[in-house]
């Protein structure tokens, strides 16, 4: 029998010319996400696909833990479309309940295991979900009661699973009523998941991706990094983030055949056992982990010889940082830059030193189409920042349900307005400046935050940097710098005076200089491991 595709109340869709476009020149594939899976497991059925810190599971077995969770599933009366709320820390059993979910149709709509109420009560809402997965307990948070209270709240919220590998759990119930045969149960262009957006301002905003704007990310990807069934792939950042998932992530992993080991985070406490345990060859961080792995005392304790690539991205990394990597930890950095919404750009495997340090890469496809555009929209010359602009066959057109964020993040035509200011180079390789809301107006004089924090983090004291505009009667807006110290003796030493000798010592203009320092043991973060400078700026 012949699947349509499903039309979903508040996605934007695509146009039908670019659809036939992308199929034309196959961009998109006739694939659904779990037709992925069940090929490689199919091909090499004994391959380790997933390691945890308590479970290992071939393809065939994991392919099998797919089967009997969507018959378990099933039996909920769920329909193809219909949106699950998965809300799990980093186990393999999210990915065993998000490819059961696709098998039969179902749309995950993933959410960070940092969330809490506010942000899972207003995910239920929106996606007006059937359905949530999620733990016992997180970090003292009883999340099994919260389960039971958002079951009252919400009266289209009909189940809940509570995953508990203490015992008890309806995960073993849900394997408990057999298994079903793997067929096509949807369609290549219907709504595969409903993602968190990573922004760092106000509520989450949700972004519907298909399975054919993710299978073609996912392959790019793959083919730019030079992944194979040889690779070993650490996870450490959110699951449910795009770099864990499509970026290569598990899917692009297990499209070829390789081997992913999900570490519960990215400290090194955590992930250097693992390297060293697994002989993991490469792995994905977002800059803070980076920067805590550079600066772990750690390392010497273990080994991480077999680690050959570090895949950094998620956010801006400083060029200073960067040129750290390859002479500390011996290993290739390949940066990468992209957003939720569909664009990613990669430098590829063996790009000079010169350009992995400075340029965060370059669209793999010429059918990822970018604008880089003054304030008045017109292209700018190459080498000079401006606001980025794209669209293509990953990019989304629209948020989901969310008309007023939409008229302000997509044009006419399609393309998304990211935030982000880069420059581009001849070559079409792209260098992240900064974004467009975080630049600081001081006194008429424009300042890109990560410039600042670039020439602080050359400073030996300091292990990261974060740079803010405060409010300011007279400028407009003051620099404070927000700094995290090596270790507790180089805290007295990070005084305002200092860090403004030390950066005009580097060069800095007079107006870059920060007004005010404040010295902290942490900065706040976002739920996918972002630093949240909306929550800094609240504090002042």
């Amino acid at each position: 029998m012949s699947i349509e595709p499903l039309a979903l109340d508040g996605v934007v869709p695509f146009p039908p010319e670019t659809t036939q476009e992308y199929l034309a020149k196959g961009y998109w594939h006739d694939q659904t996400l779990p037709e992925l899976l069940f090929s490689t497991a199919e091909r090499i059925p004994d391959k380790i696909a997933v390691i945890d810190t308590q479970a290992q599971l071939s393809y065939a077995q994991l392919a099998q833990e797919v089967l009997q969770l969507a018959a378990g599933l099933q039996r909920w009366g769920l329909s193809r479309g219909d949106r699950v709320v998965v809300h799990l820390p980093n186990t393999y059993e999210y990915i065993a309940i998000v490819f059961a979910l696709w098998e039969l149709g179902l749309i995950p709509v993933v959410a960070p295991i940092a969330h809490r109420r506010a942000e899972i009560d207003h995910f239920i809402e929106i996606a007006e979900a059937r359905a949530y997965i999620t733990v016992a307990s997180d970090r003292g948070t009883d999340l099994a009661e919260l389960a039971a209270d958002l079951k009252q709240r919400w009266p289209h919220l009909k189940h809940t699973v509570v995953v508990d590998r203490k015992g008890g759990s309806d995960y073993g119930d849900l394997l408990s009523h057999g298994s079903l045969d793997h067929v096509r149960r949807c369609h290549p262009q219907d709504v595969a998941l409903l993602q968190m957006s990573g922004g760092t301002t106000g509520v989450p905003k949700l972004m519907p991706h298909t399975h054919q704007t993710y299978g073609y990310a996912l392959r790019r990807s793959v083919g730019e990094r030079g992944i194979t069934e040889k690779t070993v792939h650490l996870l450490v950042i959110p699951i449910c983030h795009s770099m864990s998932t499509r970026s290569p992530g598990f899917l692009g992993a297990f499209s070829v055949g390789a081997t992913i080991v999900i570490a519960p985070n990215g400290s090194p406490d955590a992930a250097f056992p693992l390297i060293e345990k697994h002989r993991v060859t490469r792995a994905s961080l977002v800059p803070p982990i980076l920067l805590t792995w550079l600066n772990s005392s750690f390392r010497k304790n273990y080994d991480l010889s077999s680690l050959q690539i570090l895949m950094c991205g998620g956010a801006k990394l400083s060029e200073e940082v960067a040129g750290r990597v390859e002479p500390e930890l011996g290993v290739e950095l390949s940066q990468s830059f992209g957003m939720g919404e569909g664009l990613v750009v990669s430098n590829p495997a063996g790009v000079d030193r010169a350009t992995s340090v400075r340029y965060q890469g370059r669209p793999a496809s010429e059918a990822d189409e970018i604008q880089v555009i003054d304030d008045e929209g017109n292209d700018v010359p190459f080498g000079l920042p401006g606001h980025l602009l794209t669209r293509g066959p990953s990019v989304i057109r629209g948020y989901y349900r969310n008309p007023e964020q939409n008229a302000l993040a997509f044009t006419a035509d399609g393309f998304y307005r990211t935030g982000d200011i880069v420059e581009r180079d001849e070559r079409g390789f792209i260098r992240v400046v900064g974004r467009s809301k975080d630049q600081i107006n001081r006194g008429g004089e424009k300042i890109a935050p990560e410039e600042l924090e670039n020439a602080l983090l050359a400073h030996d004291g300091i292990h990261n940097a974060s740079v803010i505009g405060i409010d300011d009667a007279v400028l407009g807006e003051r620099i404070k710098a927000y700094l995290i110290p090596r270790s507790p003796e180089n805290a007295g030493d990070l005084t305002l005076g200092s860090m403004r000798q030390f950066l005009r010592e580097r060069g800095l203009a007079a107006y870059k200089l920060p007004d005010v320092v404040e010295v902290v043991e942490e900065f706040p973060y976002t739920a996918v491991g972002k630093v949240s400078k909306r929550l800094q700026r609240a504090q002042n």
